[in-house]
């Protein structure tokens, strides 16, 4: 939004400030938008630009390095195209990737629990095959134990 302010009876002001604003504006819907404004247009967080812009679901415009007072290095990020959010917005994509975005993470856990229940299975399984070194066969090959107790000779 923009707004002007002029005294009272000032026409030619008006005429002069009004074409100075549309000179300024010209090419303005032309401009890359940054992250931040993405965010802000979209409704989305900082983590899901950067899933869809890894995943090529948001365009990049190409990438802007600056940088900023009383830093010593310089950043770099994307700027996108206003027509691509405009159009993602439009077709209202943030929700269908949001969406998809679900399906896929019950389907990641599904399959990391399938992952985890193989492995105990197969833990389970060693831990039972070599679970106790005297079991009943090699109990029977120990014969008169009571005696050998008796005999003290383990003081």
């Amino acid at each position: 939004m923009l707004t002007l302010r002029l005294l009272e009876g000032s026409e030619e002001g008006l005429q002069s400030a009004c074409g100075i604003a549309s000179n300024m504006l010209e090419g303005i819907e032309d401009l890359p938008v940054i992250p931040r404004e993405v965010e802000d247009i979209l409704s989305i967080t900082a983590t899901e630009r950067h899933r869809w812009l890894k995943d090529g679901r948001l365009q990049s415009a190409g990438t802007r390095t600056v940088k900023l007072r009383g830093r010593a290095r310089k950043i770099t990020f994307h700027v996108f195209d206003p027509r691509h959010i405009e159009d993602v917005l439009d077709r209202d994509l943030v929700t269908v990737w949001r969406e998809e975005d679900a399906v896929a993470a019950a389907e990641n856990r599904r399959r990391a629990a399938g992952r985890a229940a193989l492995k105990r299975a197969i833990k389970s399984a060693a831990g039972a095959a070599r679970k106790d070194p005297l079991d009943q066969d090699s109990r029977q090959d120990l014969q008169n134990w009571e005696e050998f107790l008796s005999d003290g000779l383990l003081r």
